[in-house]
């Protein structure tokens, strides 16, 4: 969590994201800047799909994927979709701490048993499905996910602004990550 940077003041935004629609959705979120009125997105923000987290942003403002541990490698149609047609150049990807995707394997058991007292399918269906896609979705830790998954989607769409942003579970608050 060293990598992270608090935005407390708009003087905390790092210059390349200020005036920016990033820089907006931290105001919005962190600073309870008054909301605008929006008939179009002005970005799009790739989110886990955790339960726990809520941005503070007005209606209208932005694309939202959220898909396990923020990862938007099998959401590129959708991303591609936003910049495309929603005409977004902007994108913020934000992970948070405590995501069920970090060590994965080690939920394996809750996983199998909830498909199966849940939703009504076989032990031996439901271990196949873990065992097939789990190793898509583990992520190693947070931070560091959102750092690589920043890094790829630069390369994908050069021209297109992507900050790596953290959700801090908390005190629902949300940090830049520190680019090295």
């Amino acid at each position: 969590m060293d990598k992270l940077l608090q935005i407390q003041s708009a003087d905390d935004i790092l210059p390349v994201y200020r005036q920016t629609p990033i820089g907006l959705l931290l105001e919005f979120h962190n600073l309870n800047r008054p909301f605008e009125t929006y008939d179009k997105a002005q970005l799009l923000i790739g989110m886990c799909m955790d339960n726990r987290k809520h941005l503070t942003m007005p209606d209208n403002f932005a694309f939202i994927i959220r898909s396990g541990g923020a990862n938007l490698r099998h959401s590129e149609f959708k991303v591609s979709y936003a910049i495309a047609v929603g005409q977004v150049s902007h994108i913020a990807l934000i992970g948070h701490n405590n995501c069920g995707m970090v060590n994965l394997i080690s939920r394996k058991n809750e996983f199998i048993d909830g498909l199966v007292t849940t939703a009504g399918w076989t032990k031996e269906r439901a271990e196949e499905h873990f065992m097939q896609f789990a190793p898509m979705f583990e992520i190693s830790n947070e931070t560091d996910f959102i750092l690589s998954e920043t890094k790829r989607l630069r390369l994908r769409y050069p021209r297109i602004v992507i900050a790596p942003l953290f959700y801090l579970v908390e005190d629902n608050k949300l940090y830049f990550i520190e680019e090295s």
